[in-house]
């Protein structure tokens, strides 16, 4: 039973961490930048390309995850820990890009960054535990 669950709430973290990337991520009021929708960033757009599309990554690591939860193989589940794994390095490596202190000016977190580590530290637990059977060997034999 909760295998199971876990199996659900692993495919709902994918969809979720996909959703997190287009959600505002910080807001950077001391920015140099006339328009003032520019200044929050998200996983897809930081001005100039300053802090990168760590959004392609992320999302990338979601399809990924999402299609390795669906099958039901071994070797799948085994790659999908691997997956997370990658990914919540990823995450946090980007988490402290985005939120860091620079120059006396701490960014105002939004709550896109912390869909994001949720869902993804979700992801991995959920991947650490898999709902698959294996098959005895008498049932082989």
């Amino acid at each position: 039973m909760t295998l199971k669950f876990l199996h659900w709430l692993g495919i709902i973290a994918c969809i979720s961490l996909v959703i997190s990337c287009f959600l505002p991520w910080a807001y950077y009021a001391d920015a140099h930048i006339v328009n003032e929708a520019d200044r929050t960033f998200n996983g897809f757009y930081s001005f100039q390309n300053n802090y990168g599309k760590p959004g392609k990554m992320l999302v990338l690591t979601a399809i990924i995850s999402f299609i390795l939860i669906l099958l039901p193989k071994i070797w799948a589940k085994r790659t999908n820990l691997f997956v997370c794994a990658l990914g919540v390095g990823y995450a946090i490596k980007t988490y402290i890009l985005f939120v860091s202190c620079y120059n006396a000016y701490c960014p105002e977190k939004k709550i896109g960054i912390y869909c994001m580590l949720f869902a993804i530290i979700t992801m991995l637990i959920c991947s650490a535990f898999p709902s698959l059977k294996l098959k005895t060997i008498r049932e082989i034999g």
